[in-house]
Formats: C-alpha cells, structure tokens, sequence
C-alpha cells in the first residue's frame, strides 16, 4: 500500500483543518494569543531560546504505529536500537509479522507482551489510507480498538501522522506539566481535567500541544533539570 506523508493529505469537512507546514503553526499561534495572551508570551520566551515550534510530522500507516508500540515503556536508546533491528530484519510489514514467530520477534528486541501487539496490530489490516480522511474520533476509535493502542498513542498518530489541527493528548506528563507552568496552576491538572482545559483551545489543540511541549522544555532546562 502507497503511503503518503502528512503534508500530501487532502483537507475534508472529516478531518478538518490540517498542520500543512510552518504557516499553519503561525496562524494557530496568532489565534490561541488572541484568546489569551500568556500563549503569545510563552511563544515568544521559545522563539528566542530554542527557535521557532518544530512541525513534527511523521508518516503514516503500520510502521509507524509498529514503531509506537516498540517504544512503550523503554528508554530512547533501548528503542532505537530495537527499531533498528526490526528494520534490518524487514520486520516493518504486516506480512512479515505475521509470518515471523514471537521467538523470533522475541529475539529482535521486543518482549512477549509488545510481540503480540505487533502481531495483534498486523491482524487488525487497518486501512490507513481511509484514516487519512476520516474523522478524528473514527481515528482514536479505529486505533484503541487494537490490543496495545492505547488512547495517547492514538491520538498522537492523529496529530502528526495524520496532521490533525485540533487534537491533543491530555494524558501526556510534559503537557500536563506544561499547562501547570503556564497558567500558574497549584497542581498539575490530571487528563480529564486537561482535556478540558483544551476545549478553550479548539481548533488549535495541536499547535497548543505543541507550545506546551516546547514551553515545558524550556522550564526544565532552565531549571537543569532537562
């Protein structure tokens, strides 16, 4: 199956708006600075420390998400080299999943548990090319329904492998922690509590994600702890 990246995805009433490229961050931020102005304030503070927001988008399909479920739960190091050696071995494919024993994936790097997600995700035939256009909760829905997908997973595919403008991942620490910073809050607000926060942020919620990020980044690494 031909896989197209983000910025090949064609704009539908379905998906909504699109993080096209750099043009697309502006205007989100312009937009969330209009409605309150710590957001301009916090862009700002990364522009002259770190640079202008990354786009971060990534492809989309099996590999991908393979890639995400080799991730859980292991250091960037150990993941790296995990992915590095699926790769090598051709292991990136349903078909070669399915047809490899969980020994043998077992062997490559990945522990019994992601072995069966790997081949529960193979199982699934997802039809990535159909995500590319259809609505966002139909994405999350499609996703989670897979043993080893869980919701954060899944909406972070939508938010960069399907460049989704309006979508966030509450249950995220750094962006919990991030919107704690921000807005001066006493606590870090857990994931409900954050999702709805970011009600107040739509149909930017990725471009607030992404301030958020960079925002909490910035935080720690004055503080030395990053």
């Amino acid at each position: 199956m031909a896989q197209a990246g983000p910025l090949d995805l064609v704009e539908t009433s379905g998906t909504g708006r699109l993080i096209r490229g750099d043009a697309c961050i502006s205007e989100g931020v312009d937009w969330l600075s209009a409605q309150d102005p710590r957001w301009r304030a916090a862009h700002d503070e990364i522009l002259s420390e770190v640079g202008p927001l990354p786009l971060r988008l990534r492809p989309d399909g099996f590999a991908q998400l393979l890639q995400a479920i080799t991730s859980q739960q292991v250091s960037v190091a150990s993941a790296r080299a995990i992915w590095a050696r699926l790769e090598a071995a051709n292991m990136t494919a349903p078909g070669p999943i399915l047809q490899t024993s969980d020994e043998d994936l077992r062997a490559l790097g990945l522990s019994r548990q992601k072995a069966r997600y790997a081949r529960a995700l193979a199982e699934a035939a997802i039809d990535y090319d159909a995500l590319r256009a259809a609505p966002t909760d139909d994405v999350i829905k499609t996703l989670t329904a897979v043993t080893g997908i869980g919701i954060w997973t899944a909406e972070i595919y939508a938010m960069f492998s399907l460049a989704r403008a309006d979508i966030f991942a509450p249950g995220d620490l750094a962006l919990q922690e991030g919107a704690r910073l921000l807005f001066d809050l006493p606590d870090r607000p857990k994931d409900r509590a954050l999702r709805q926060m970011a009600l107040d942020w739509s149909p930017w919620r990725s471009v607030a994600a992404r301030l958020l990020w960079a925002y909490y980044h910035v935080r720690k690494q004055r503080e030395g702890l990053a």
